[in-house]
């Protein structure tokens, strides 16, 4: 079965990829979780447009890539999120909550399918996530998250 990518797909291919998958992969689980469109001449223009969107939100090379990751390093970034007693925290904390902190503390904008948590941020204190900033350019921010 022939497929457009219209999401990252670890190990199969990036956004406007054309793959090739078996059969009950795509119509089972790619398809349905619109991680990837039937391919079609149709459907060529359409990956034009997913490339070109890819191309403004990618990192330019592994330069650039470098100097996000410098200024991410030298970065203090607070998060303030409703808590209970003992630090515990209504709901948690996601990835597009830590590219709005970021922002805010006045770092780079950061897509947020590059930011990796490795759990789920449920308490106040410092935590470390993981940004993917480039294929061969990783970094470890710290987070504090304290109580509003």
């Amino acid at each position: 079965m022939k497929l457009i990518l219209t999401t990252d797909v670890t190990g199969l291919g990036a956004p406007g990829d054309i793959v090739e998958v078996k059969d009950g992969y795509g119509r089972n689980y790619l398809m349905p979780r619109g991680l990837a469109i039937a391919w079609t001449k149709g459907g060529e223009k359409q990956v034009a447009t997913i490339k070109r969107a890819r191309k403004i939100r990618e990192v330019r090379d592994l330069g650039h890539a470098q100097e996000i990751k410098a200024q991410l390093d030298g970065l203090d970034v607070k998060l303030a999120a409703r808590a209970g007693k003992g630090g515990r925290l209504f709901g948690s904390i996601t990835s597009v909550d830590v590219v709005n902190a970021v922002r805010r503390a006045g770092g780079p904008d950061l897509d947020r399918r590059k930011v990796e948590l490795a759990r789920a941020i449920k308490a106040t204190g410092k935590h470390d996530v993981h940004v993917r900033i480039h294929p061969d350019v990783e970094t470890t921010l710290t987070l504090e998250v304290v109580a509003e």
